[in-house]
């Protein structure tokens, strides 16, 4: 068999092959992470996540992490909401007879109403239904850094992984969020979610392992070799997708299913209700399918994995919060035969800033 080029599949694997060979020997210097360099203090990162945006500034010695939620709610305007809205410093723009309410305030206002906020962004890209989705966006990134100094300093932001078929929709994500943060004075520069979590959480094993970020809108991997990322990939499912198929068919309100997700819910405890036994059923159905994915992208390119170790994993992202996640994914991890040797399975120190420390530490090190 031959691919466009004319090559058969001997020599188009000798290639990939003695490509990844080079990858080992020499690292990417683009891509590694130089800890040789003197790190930039004046650094920040942010996470821009379907569910939450966060963002990350080190500072005396300790790294500091701010976040709002990634989301709004319209309501009627009228002078006194505006009034009450300025006096408790809640997120928020005038749109014709409508006030959009956003970032953690739309929660609130939506747990009042019993209803559905909105989001910006739709399984980890800009939302393109969102008539207001840029606009929140910028106004959720300029609160965040409204106290950082934008002179001269490098900030690195997420991005996911492209997922199948949207290749174009990417480009124009990262375009959009690059022009706005580099208008505000930064230099910037994107770095895929999972290669985040690898710099957040495995320096001890010199940046080599499976950084995983299972967020609301999708689950992003990425297998770094020594800070090179060998493999990286995502799926169109996560936290909106386990509350929006247990609320279909529970018919209760995604804002509920979510808080009885967030709020002491554990896959190693018996379902006590209809909600959590359908919270079960949609979480093993995520992790199968990112360990089959997962098998299936090692498979495809195990010729260059030559790894002399054991591969540590890290699992991070809001969605990996609930008890027994690491039991069930080690579970499904042994069921599907992966030809690579995997090391410890372990849960972010702090899963829900993972990603926002990643990007900061890429950009402390950002030649």
């Amino acid at each position: 068999m031959t691919d466009k080029a004319g090559k058969d599949d001997k020599t188009r694997e000798a290639e990939i092959t003695a490509a990844g060979e080079q990858i080992l020997k020499h690292q990417d210097k683009k891509n590694a992470l130089d800890r040789t360099a003197e790190p930039n203090t004046k650094a920040v990162g942010v996470d821009i996540g379907t569910s939450k945006i966060v963002f990350a500034q080190k500072k005396n010695g300790r790294v500091d992490f701010l976040s709002q939620r990634n989301a709004f709610i319209a309501v009627d305007f009228s002078k006194f909401t505006e009034s009450i809205l300025n006096q408790n410093r809640i997120n928020h723009i005038r749109n014709g007879k409508s006030l959009i309410v956003y970032g953690d305030g739309a929660e609130i206002f939506a747990n009042m109403l019993n209803t559905e906020t909105r989001r910006p962004m739709h399984k980890g890209l800009l939302n393109p239904k969102e008539t207001y989705a840029i606009e929140i966006i910028k106004g959720i990134l300029d609160d965040l850094l409204a106290g950082a100094d934008s002179s001269d300093v490098q900030l690195n932001f997420s991005i996911p992984d492209v997922p199948k078929d949207c290749e174009t929709d990417i480009i124009y994500h990262e375009a959009i969020l690059k022009r706005h943060l580099s208008e505000k004075g930064f230099k910037t520069k994107s770095i895929n979610e999972g290669l985040a979590v690898v710099f957040a959480e495995l320096e001890d094993e010199n940046f080599t392992g499976l950084g995983i970020s299972a967020g609301g809108g999708m689950c992003n991997v990425c297998l770094a070799y020594l800070s090179v990322p060998l493999i990286s990939f995502s799926i169109n499912k996560g936290g909106d997708y386990i509350d929006d198929a247990v609320a279909s068919v529970t018919g209760a309100v995604n804002t509920r299913v979510r808080s009885i997700k967030e709020n002491g819910f554990d896959l190693k405890r018996k379902p006590r209700n209809e909600i959590e036994d359908a919270l079960h059923i949609y979480y093993d159905e995520l992790i199968m399918s990112l360990v089959r994915s997962l098998k299936e992208s090692i498979s495809q390119t195990s010729s260059i994995l030559n790894v002399d170790r054991p591969i540590p994993i890290v699992l991070s992202g809001g969605t990996v919060k609930p008890g027994g996640f690491k039991e069930r994914f080690e579970h499904f991890l042994k069921e599907e035969e992966i030809p690579l040797d995997f090391g410890r399975i372990r849960i972010a120190d702090d899963p829900l800033n993972a990603t926002a420390k990643g990007t900061l530490i890429a950009a402390m090190h950002e030649g």
